[in-house]
């Protein structure tokens, strides 16, 4: 037999039955009911009932249907039957009250049940059936008792009420998110299907255990956070984790909710986990993307920064050293250029492999970009251990390196700084590094060298040059200053050297050399040496437009201006512009431009210029490192005896042995030679008498402008120096 129960009203508590209490437990209904009195004491007491009853005595007879009843079913008289009250159940509910009502009628048993009673317009409303054996003394059965309560309403509202529930629980269901609450002592009141299989909960287990258990020890700290946080009615989130037996973890997103009641006073936790372990892969694979070296596999440039941001903070917390290696390889555009950019890409790779495996234990390694690198030595004692870990980078390039069988030579060159004895953060540490590194550039390749701070005022005063050159530019203050170039044996000028000065509203008239490290950056020096141009070409246009015979000018180029490879183009167009004779400049290229980055893009320049009729010039010849079989590859029409030999020539035997070998190896080549510097008598006696033709320098007078230079324009033919 189906169990009944009596379902909670709408507050909570349960609904009454209505009981027939007036009689004496021992009697009946029928024990007073008269049937041939119609409006008998039973019949009055029944009718005014709100409740529909039925009674009915053991024998079957005597059944009786109160007015409710009959109200609401149209039931006739005829219709009274002991079965006949089961006609207006409906037939889907009929079963279970057949059931009851024959157990209690067979067995003499009380029973109660809900179901659903046919009205007189055929509609179907829910109704309390409670069927009640009466006994009398003896516990023997006198009779039954129905009473039938609407609770049609209340079973629509219920049925409402569990079909949102429902449809709120298959939501919840189908969400991919974990949903749990908890109660504010940290217990898990329910939870989603999702929360189920993430956390290996079973959806029938009950709940109730601690909710922090669920998750793995590694974030009960910060579970823990999160739920006292949300205990004092504040939203907390925190990253999570769990991991099932067998399978890969998964990273959730937590966001705990309090639901406070009316007095603000949290009541349970409302917990949505989402899971972010895809998002959480693709941040670590952006994150190593972004602190990884695609190429080398090293750290980069960013990765090392954070690294010694915390490396400083902890030497300054405990005292300690690190040393700071700037590496750069040594032509390794020459590589690129000749072997191709994977034969490049091959030599970084096994660079890295190799400087990685040498510090692996004492150093961090980092590709810079190209190629630069930088080692982190840690826990130094002093300069000498720096020293060595630069040695050890050196010794991996003694070690050959091929490609598609063939041989790539390279060099490396090492900065090197010490932390905290030369710098105490990241910027100057690296700023000394590089400051170290191209001292030893500027001086040849190769090898290391130690930051000191002689090698910061140098780079400050270079940084003060290149400022000041950008100043000059912007202001417009260039203005050209003519050496005369003398014919030794009667003092005739049969050209000029113009030379950059520029004018300050202070000082006055300052030499080229207050800006000459401008001279070896490209656009500083192509801008310094074009507007130089401008005012030589004007001059010379003025000095022609006046009457005057022009005399061939000699004008420096610095090997930065040739980078661009578009030198001779600028300078022939230049020319065209302004109508001057190519035959009237002479370029002056110092020796160790051939010998400098670029040198192939300054010798087709010269070759280009010499073939348009310009004239070239060896500058600070001796000084380098060409000799007699080079000279005679460059496209060159005269030396010019660099100053200092010019100087010392009277004091040292050697350096006068070196003039007089150039002036010989220049007649051999048929090259005019021009001696600079002369300062003295002595020196111009010298000069002349072991044949040298040309001379300039101060002994012959000062600088001139413009007007004074016009003055001494010969009147007759102009004679090529």
């Amino acid at each position: 037999m189906p169990m009944f129960s009596i379902p909670p009203s709408d507050s909570g508590e349960a609904v009454p039955l209505v009981r027939c209490t007036a009689l004496p437990a021992s009697k009946t209904f029928h024990d007073t009911y008269e049937p041939d009195n119609p409006i008998s004491h039973a019949e009055v007491v029944l009718d005014l009932l709100p409740q529909m009853i039925w009674t009915m005595c053991p024998n079957g007879k005597n059944k009786y249907f109160n007015s409710a009843w009959r109200e609401y079913t149209a039931m006739r008289p005829k219709d009274i039957s002991l079965e006949n009250w089961l006609h207006w159940v409906h037939s889907d509910d009929q079963p279970d009250m057949s059931i009851g009502w024959t157990q209690s009628y067979e067995a003499g048993v009380s029973f109660v049940g809900e179901c659903r009673l046919r009205n007189r317009s055929g509609d179907y409303r829910w109704f309390l059936i409670e069927v009640r054996v009466q006994l009398d003394d003896r516990s023997k059965v006198i009779g039954w008792v129905g009473s039938c309560t609407n609770i049609h309403e209340q079973r629509v509202r219920q049925q409402i009420l569990e079909e949102n529930i429902r449809l709120q629980r298959d939501m919840l269901d189908i969400s991919v998110d974990c949903i749990k609450v908890i109660g504010s002592n940290g217990s898990l009141i329910t939870m989603n299907k999702s929360g189920c299989v993430a956390l290996g909960v079973s959806e029938s287990s009950g709940f109730g255990m601690r909710w922090l258990n669920l998750l793995p020890k590694e974030v009960h700290h910060r579970g823990r956070r999160a739920l006292a946080i949300a205990r004092q009615g504040k939203n907390a989130r925190f990253p999570g984790m769990s991991q099932l037996p067998g399978q890969r973890p998964q990273y959730w997103d937590n966001i705990l909710t309090p639901l406070t009641n009316k007095d603000d006073k949290t009541t349970t936790i409302f917990c949505v986990s989402r899971e972010v372990t895809l998002q959480r892969e693709a941040e670590k694979r952006l994150r190593a993307a972004s602190e990884i070296d695609s190429l080398t596999g090293l750290l980069n440039r960013r990765s090392l920064r954070l690294k010694l941001r915390r490396l400083i903070s902890n030497a300054r917390r405990n005292g300690e050293k690190f040393g700071f290696l700037l590496i750069d390889l040594d032509h390794f555009k020459q590589v690129n250029d000749a072997l191709g950019h994977p034969a490049g890409d091959h030599l970084l790779r096994t660079i890295s492999k190799r400087i990685k495996a040498a510090f692996l234990d004492s150093g961090i390694v980092a590709r810079l970009g190209g190629d630069e690198f930088a080692i982190i030595i840690r826990n130094i004692r002093g300069e000498e251990d720096v020293c060595n870990a630069a040695k050890r980078a050196l010794l991996q390039m003694t070690f050959p390196i091929s490609y598609n069988g063939n041989q790539i030579n390279c060099g490396m060159s090492i900065g090197c700084a010490l932390f905290p004895r030369d710098a105490e953060d990241i910027e100057a540490l690296a700023r000394c590094g590089d400051v170290a590194l191209n001292d030893l550039k500027s001086n040849g390749r190769g090898g290391f060298r130690i930051f000191d701070a002689r090698m910061m005022e140098a780079t400050e005063s270079a940084a003060a040059q290149l400022n000041l050159a950008a100043q000059i530019l912007h202001n417009d203050v260039v203005e050209p200053r003519y050496q005369p170039q003398i014919v030794l044996r009667d003092f005739s000028v049969v050209g000029f050297e113009a030379l950059l000065s520029w004018r300050d509203p202070e000082f006055g008239l300052q030499p080229a050399s207050t800006v000459g490290e401008a001279y070896k950056d490209y656009e500083l020096a192509t801008r310094l040496s074009r507007r130089l141009r401008e005012r030589v070409f004007s001059d010379m246009v003025a000095w022609r437009d006046s009457g005057a015979d022009l005399l061939p000018i000699s004008i420096n180029a610095a090997p930065a201006e040739f980078l661009r490879d578009d030198f001779a183009e600028c300078l022939l167009r230049d020319l065209e512009k302004s109508r001057i004779a190519p035959s009237l400049i002479a370029i002056e290229i110092t020796e160790h431009a051939l010998f400098a980055r670029g040198s192939n893009f300054i010798v087709r320049a010269l070759q280009k210029l010499r073939g348009h009729g310009i004239r070239i010039a060896l500058d600070n010849f001796g000084t380098g490192s060409s000799n007699l079989a080079q000279l005679g590859d460059y496209p060159v029409d005269s030396l010019r005896i660099d100053r200092t030999f010019v100087q010392r020539m009277g004091s040292e035997k050697s350096i006068f042995a070196i003039v007089q070998a150039i002036g010989m190896l220049a007649s051999s080549l048929s090259l005019d030679v021009i001696a600079k510097g002369i300062g003295n008598e002595h020196q111009y006696d010298m000069l002349r008498s072991h044949g040298c033709l040309i001379g300039q320098g101060l002994h012959f007078g000062p600088l001139l402008n413009s007007e004074e230079a016009m003055c001494r324009l010969p009147k007759g033919r102009a004679v090529s120096p």
